[in-house]
C-alpha cells in the first residue's frame, strides 16, 4: 500500500535561512493571535451635551484609550444623559450596569459630605485654590469610592460658578422669592440662604425650565450659561466665582481588574492626560464663554462689595454646617488643604 504522506523536496536557494522562515511564521502567528483578540467594549454615560468641554475631553479620553490599547478597549461615549440619567450614573457603574461613567462629584453629598467639599462657597474660588483642594482631597475621596467598588480615574472642574438673573444684583436681597435653578446640595442651600426657592434642574432641561417658568434664575458656570443660550431667557450674569465644582470619572472596580495589566495602565495613563487637559480647557473656557455671553447681550458684572459681604456671611454658615456633617474627616481635609 502506498504511503499517503509524501515528502516533497523543495530546492533550496542560496542564502535561504530556516531561522528566517521560522521567525516569519512565528511573527505571522502572533499577528493573527493579536488580531483575533476580541475587543472589550465599554459604554460610558455622561450627563452633558456634545458642545460641552467636559464631553469633548471625555471623547478625547476614549480615543486615547482606544489608540493606546490598539483597539482592545473601546469606550463608546453616550452624551446628554441619553443612556443613563445623571442621578443614576454612579449606582449604575457601582452595580456593573455600565463599566464607566461621568458625574458631578457633589451629587454624592447626601451620602457622604466629603464629596461636597468643592462646592462650599469661597473655600476654593479660583483655579490655584481648586487644584490645592483637589490634591488635599483626592486620596480620601478615592478611598470612599473604593469602599463602594468604584475606582476614581480623574476629575475636572467647571469654571467658577456665578448667578444668572433677569435683573442686576446689588446686595443679594433682590433674590428673595426668586425660583432658582439648583443642581446639588450646596446650590440648594445657597438659594435657601439667599431667600430664593431652589429647584433641581439638569443641564439639558435648563432652557425648558426657563421657558415654562419653573425657574427664573440659576447658579451655574459661564460654560453652562453659554451652552444653554442663557441670553434667550436671562439678561444678567454676576461673575461671583462662588466655587469650582468638579466632574469625576469612575470605573467599576471589578471591570477594571478584569482588564489585562497593560490595558489597566493604558487606561490610567489616558486618565492622567485627560485630567490635565481638562483643567487647562476649563481655564480657557471661562473667558471664552463669558465673551460669547457678552457678544449675545448678557450684561456681565463683578459682585459688588455689598454682595460679596453678604455671600461671605452665607459661606461662613455653610462651611460651619458642612463641618458638622463631615465631622473629623472633614476637618482633617480642610487642615490638609490649608497647609498646602
Amino acid at each position: 500500500m502506498q504511503n499517503p504522506i509524501q515528502t516533497v523536496h523543495l530546492p533550496v536557494k542560496k542564502g535561504f535561512s530556516l531561522k528566517r522562515v521560522s521567525a516569519t511564521l512565528v511573527a505571522a502567528t502572533l499577528s493573527f493571535m493579536v488580531s483575533g483578540v476580541q475587543a472589550t467594549e465599554w459604554d460610558m454615560p455622561t450627563p452633558y451635551g456634545d458642545s460641552n468641554f467636559h464631553t469633548a475631553n471625555i471623547r478625547q479620553f476614549a480615543d486615547d484609550v482606544r489608540d493606546a490599547t490598539n483597539g482592545e478597549l473601546n469606550i463608546t461615549v453616550h452624551s446628554s444623559g441619553s443612556l443613563i440619567k445623571h442621578p443614576e450614573i454612579k449606582n449604575s457603574v457601582r452595580r456593573g450596569l455600565v463599566p464607566i461613567g461621568e458625574l458631578i462629584m457633589s451629587r454624592l453629598a447626601n451620602e457622604d459630605p466629603l464629596f461636597e467639599v468643592d462646592s462650599v462657597p469661597y473655600l476654593a474660588s479660583d483655579y490655584d485654590q481648586a487644584w490645592k483642594l483637589w490634591l488635599a482631597s483626592k486620596d480620601v475621596l478615592a478611598e470612599r469610592l473604593d469602599s463602594q467598588r468604584l475606582k476614581l480615574l480623574f476629575a475636572v472642574p467647571w469654571p467658577p460658578q456665578g448667578i444668572y438673573t433677569q435683573f442686576a444684583i446689588e446686595n443679594g436681597e433682590e433674590l428673595k422669592g426668586v425660583k432658582m435653578r439648583a443642581y446639588n446640595k450646596s446650590s440648594e442651600q445657597l438659594a435657601d440662604l439667599l431667600g430664593a426657592i431652589p429647584t433641581q434642574v439638569e443641564v439639558p432641561d435648563i432652557p425648558t425650565a426657563f421657558g415654562t417658568g419653573r425657574v427664573d434664575a440659576m447658579i451655574t458656570s459661564p460654560s453652562t450659561g453659554a451652552n444653554t443660550r442663557a441670553w434667550d431667557y436671562l439678561s444678567h450674569f454676576n461673575h461671583a466665582q462662588l466655587w469650582l465644582p468638579k466632574n469625576m470619572v469612575v470605573v467599576n472596580a471589578k471591570a477594571f481588574r478584569s482588564l489585562p495589566e497593560s490595558t489597566q495602565k493604558a487606561l490610567e495613563d489616558a486618565a492622567a492626560v485627560a485630567e490635565k487637559r481638562g483643567w487647562d480647557a476649563s481655564k480657557e473656557e471661562t473667558d471664552a464663554k463669558i465673551k460669547i455671553m457678552r457678544d449675545n447681550g448678557i450684561v456681565v458684572s463683578e459682585p459688588s462689595a455689598q454682595l460679596v459681604e453678604h455671600l461671605q456671611k452665607i459661606s461662613e454658615t455653610m462651611t460651619k454646617e458642612w463641618l458638622e456633617r463631615a465631622g473629623s474627616d472633614g476637618q482633617a481635609l480642610l487642615d490638609a488643604y490649608r497647609q498646602r
